[in-house]
């Protein structure tokens, strides 16, 4: 079956033209492509021309070179109403316009069909309801836009641009300057309109975790050149440990899928423990600096301890037994035993043992 293709770049080359001097390329070269009912991440670091490509693609900025289509049509045979039918933009501008309230601003995106002052008819309050319920703002209809939160107002932008009922959404960091439950369900929101109303959905993002999880298309934009693909296969190919080339202290962890500062490493923890405790001794001991391993000879199992390994040994000066109790920890160091009772007091004395002279 054959896949609409809402978006292609075909060597297209960004950046802006100058009247008075030559024009200012931000990136060259760039070939990326998206479908219907894709969510796509763009990805890249400060600076690197993530908003300008996305202003370019909205149309906002004409791409100096190359060839843009917008469902198969170039972007320069679009008027401003046709590419406005056909594309929705979310921008990172905070707005606070005094005494505009939620359904008025969600009802500019409606612009597309009336003009500025045309008059709004049942079917165009209705997409505006529509949009608003999708955005879970049911009840902020006449909060005026100044008086709500950063996450409701954010909400309310994509409200706009749901009402303006188009099958390409492209949005600037929707998720930037939220807190982590307003972050999430941004995304959910996003994602939930991908998969029930096919739409193809363009947003920029930092959140490389979120963007692993639940896009299903990257764009990632390095130093030298742009390239695409769906998350597996990106973090396989090892693109994204091109993401900051000038920071040798950061790695990507592929397991966790974000970047990791990097440490030496104290030694190795051999952890034995069952359920969640596993998980919480095993991040806190990854936390302190150790590498956790296993004894290979030890098979896991409901009703007996277990042993996880995270990675492959590493060169160690330092080995620690931690061994979980039915109150605590045992803690085998050098030939000492060692129990606490907490998991607190589990980490102060394994950080005794790492500022021991001689350890």
């Amino acid at each position: 079956m054959q896949e609409d293709i809402y978006i292609r770049c075909k060597g297209v080359s960004i950046g802006y033209r100058e009247r008075s001097t030559a024009s200012t390329v931000v990136k060259k070269d760039i070939s990326l492509h998206a479908l219907s009912g894709e969510m796509v991440a763009l990805i890249g670091g400060n600076g690197i021309g993530k908003s300008t490509l996305l202003k370019t693609i909205a149309g906002f900025i004409p791409p100096l070179s190359g060839e843009l289509l917008v469902r198969n049509r170039p972007v320069s045979d679009f008027s401003a109403t046709e590419l406005a039918r056909e594309m929705s933009f979310v921008s990172t501008e905070i707005v606070r316009v005094a005494n505009l309230t939620v359904h008025e601003m969600v009802g500019l995106g409606r612009f597309p069909y009336t003009n500025w002052f045309g008059q709004l008819n049942d079917n165009d309050q209705m997409i505006i309801d529509r949009a608003i319920l999708q955005t879970g703002l049911s009840g902020y209809e006449n909060r005026p836009i100044n008086r709500i939160s950063d996450g409701e107002r954010q909400r309310a932008m994509i409200a706009r641009a749901l009402a303006q009922d188009t099958r390409i959404m492209v949005l600037d960091e929707p998720t930037a300057f939220l807190d982590i439950s307003n972050k999430y369900e941004i995304v959910r929101i996003l994602h939930q309109l991908v998969s029930e109303q096919g739409k193809c959905i363009i947003f920029s993002t930092h959140d490389l975790n979120t963007s692993l999880t639940m896009a299903d298309r990257i764009w990632l934009m390095l130093e030298d050149r742009v390239v695409e693909g769906i998350p597996e296969e990106m973090a396989s190919a090892g693109y994204f440990d091109w993401l900051f080339p000038n920071n040798q202290h950061l790695r990507f962890d592929p397991e966790r899928n974000d970047f990791r500062i990097k440490r030496e490493k104290y030694g190795v923890v051999n952890l034995t423990a069952t359920g969640q405790e596993l998980i919480w001794a095993k991040k806190a001991m990854e936390r302190l600096g150790f590498e956790v391993k296993t004894d290979p000879l030890v098979s896991p199992s409901p009703s007996l301890p277990v042993s996880q390994s995270l990675s492959l040994p590493v060169p160690q000066s330092i080995s620690i037994d931690v061994i979980q109790l039915p109150q605590g920890w045992n803690i085998i160091h050098s030939g000492i035993f060692h129990n606490v009772a907490t998991l607190e007091d589990l980490c102060r004395s394994i950080k005794k043992i790492t500022t021991r002279p001689g350890s």
